[in-house]
This record gives structure tokens, C-alpha cells and sequence, in this order.
């Protein structure tokens, strides 16, 4: 099993965050979960789901390359989407298209994010200095 010490530092450090990892882990479950939602059903529920989840990773990437403060400010747009993945979430389970089960599993992970999230913006927000990643 890999450890975090063995890890080779990649040239994208957003690559390197775990909240990073952990949202691509969310995309993959809401991924497999969406197909269990009836196309004809849906309305698009499905589809954006998957772009909320998406969004999550997606402007942890994008705020990563940009100075503290703006950085700062994708990583709030990154809790947006949780919220948003939040009501798809509850919206799923009070249609029937999971149970109780997934609905536990996605909440945990949401709220996982959402501390993960809150810890680096506090993070950045105490610590002096430069831009988020100089790498890109």
C-alpha cells in the first residue's frame, strides 16, 4: 500500500492535495451511483450531479494556479459544489433512486470535503505570502 512519504511529488502540486484526491474518489462513486437513476426519470439529475461532483475537483485545479486570495476563493467555489452535491444527494434518496446506504456514503463524503475544504482556505488565510502554485 502507498503512503503518502512515497508518494512522488507530481509538477501539478494540486495534484498532491488530498481534498484533490478525495474529490476525484467522489466523482468516480457519484459516477457509478447516476447509473442507477432511470434515464427517463431523470430530467438531467444524473448529468448535473456528475458536473457538481466534477466542479469540485475542477476548481480546486484551477484556483491552485492563481495567487492566495484567488485561490481562496475557488476553493469556496469548491464547497459551493458540495453543497450542490448535498441537494443532488438528498434529492436521489427522496426520489428512490438510492438507499439509505449510498445516501450515508455520499453525506459522509460531502462533509469529509466540506472540513477538508475549510481546513486549507483557514490554512491560507493564516499563513503570509505567495501565490498558490507557481508550477503551472
Amino acid at each position: 500500500m502507498e503512503t503518502d512519504a512515497d508518494r512522488i511529488p507530481t509538477f501539478f502540486r494540486f495534484e498532491d492535495l488530498r481534498i484533490y484526491n478525495k474529490a476525484l474518489e467522489y466523482i468516480e462513486w457519484v459516477h457509478q451511483t447516476v447509473r442507477l437513476i432511470p434515464e427517463a426519470e431523470s430530467n438531467g439529475l444524473a448529468d448535473r450531479f456528475v458536473v457538481s461532483a466534477q466542479n469540485i475537483a475542477l476548481h480546486i485545479a484551477e484556483g491552485s494556479s492563481r495567487n492566495k486570495s484567488q485561490f481562496v476563493y475557488y476553493l469556496k467555489m469548491a464547497k459551493s459544489c458540495v453543497r450542490e452535491c448535498v441537494v443532488f444527494t438528498t434529492l436521489c434518496k427522496g426520489m428512490d433512486y438510492i438507499h439509505e446506504e449510498a445516501f450515508d456514503n455520499s453525506r459522509n463524503q460531502l462533509m469529509e470535503m466540506t472540513k477538508m475544504l475549510g481546513a486549507l482556505i483557514g490554512s491560507l488565510q493564516k499563513s503570509p505570502g505567495g501565490p498558490g502554485d507557481d508550477n503551472d
